[in-house]
């Protein structure tokens, strides 16, 4: 039996991890989600359009996008079906949206399969299976429940070993609930294994006006009203999302003026913390200092300060970095992180290269 990987409560709060990356700006992040809806509802019409925005790094109603390569694994259609939906949809559909109408089922050469296209194509943001029980086996398990949780936990392995955002399809019961994503097909070992759900439901059958229900681990519950363009065939928002301007925590104003002013510094949390007092006359404890770093560096990172952490056999190492605008500092741009699981591997081996560059 493999040794149990851990990492110590000082080390994990002394390690800038990366941030969650959303390919979908606060609706969609990497990890696994379920896009539920009832039969002829339009759920791959919304697929396909989502997927055709985040390859174009178009937005998605009020919601920004990351661009990146995407894979819709469109396997209750056809080829010809799909090119008269991209054709109703749009007339310039890029080179980094693929399309397959067959693949292997999980356990059954899916998880290969994806994880050669993943290696063919790394700038990959999304994948989106229509429909998830076109990728399952003929369930032989007496235990429903467990057999669930075991296809999707496979497959949210896959999106976070990746980085990538994973959509699986799915139905709705017939039954109806009072709460909607109480309403997705099957039991709650594919609801609770995901990152997020999301249920499009009709007001009323054939209205083409509905509510897309958004819940998830790193995103706001949302209720978005959306109306069916028929003359388009695309999902369009009805009303503005509200968004609350999130308050500014003084000590994140207080460092980010700091580090501004340095423009860039290596060495250890003391040296820091000494020249922090030098400048400021603010005293903060060195191991103080370098937890509140971590602690704010996704904050950090939107004002344009890139902090890493590094460690060798003596002392720990920070380094610190203000770029501009453009995100130019020396590496076109480009963010060095490292998995989670290389730090619980090797939690004494961090001087091997940045921790992470938020």
């Amino acid at each position: 039996m493999k040794k149990l990987k851990t990492i110590d409560a000082d080390t994990l709060l002394s390690t800038p991890l990366p941030a969650t990356r959303f390919v979908v700006d606060r609706l969609l992040p990497e990890g696994l989600h379920i896009l539920a809806g009832a039969p002829k509802v339009g759920k791959s019409w919304l697929a396909l359009w989502l997927c055709l925005c985040v390859a174009k790094g178009e937005s998605v109603w009020d919601f920004a996008v990351t661009k990146g390569t995407v894979l819709y694994l469109c396997l209750e259609d056809s080829l010809t079906r799909i090119q008269n939906r991209l054709f109703q949809i749009t007339e310039d559909a890029p080179d980094t949206l693929h399309f397959a109408t067959l693949a292997g089922s999980i356990g059954g050469g899916l998880e290969e399969q994806l994880k050669g296209f993943l290696a063919e194509h790394p700038g990959t943001a999304l994948v989106v299976i229509d429909t998830l029980q076109k990728v399952r086996q003929p369930g032989e398990n007496a235990n429903p429940y467990a057999s669930d949780y075991r296809d999707i936990t496979a497959l949210k392995r896959l999106a976070d070993d990746y980085g990538i955002a994973i959509l699986l399809i799915h139905h709705l019961r017939k039954m109806n609930d009072e709460d909607p994503l109480n309403m997705i097909s099957g039991t709650t070992g594919i609801s609770g294994a995901t990152d997020s759900s999301f249920v499009l439901k009709e007001r009323k059958r054939g209205s083409g006006e509905a509510m897309l229900y958004c819940t998830g681990r790193d995103i706001e519950y949302r209720e978005l009203p959306l109306r069916f363009q028929k003359d388009t065939h695309t999902w369009v928002l009805t009303e503005p999302v509200a968004e609350d301007a999130p308050a500014v925590d003084p000590e994140v104003t207080f460092l980010s003026d700091f580090l501004k002013g340095l423009h860039s510094f290596e060495g250890t949390a003391t040296e820091l913390s000494e020249l922090l007092e030098a400048q400021t006359g603010e005293s903060i404890l060195p191991s103080v200092l370098s937890k509140k770093l971590v602690k704010y560096a996704g904050e950090l990172e939107q004002n344009k300060i890139r902090v890493a952490s590094h460690r060798t056999r003596d002392s720990r190492t920070l380094s610190i970095l203000c770029f501009g605008s453009d995100g130019s500092d020396g590496n076109d741009g480009k963010i060095e992180t490292a998995s989670v699981a290389n730090f619980l591997s090797q939690p004494s081996q961090l001087s091997q290269g940045p921790c992470s560059a938020l």
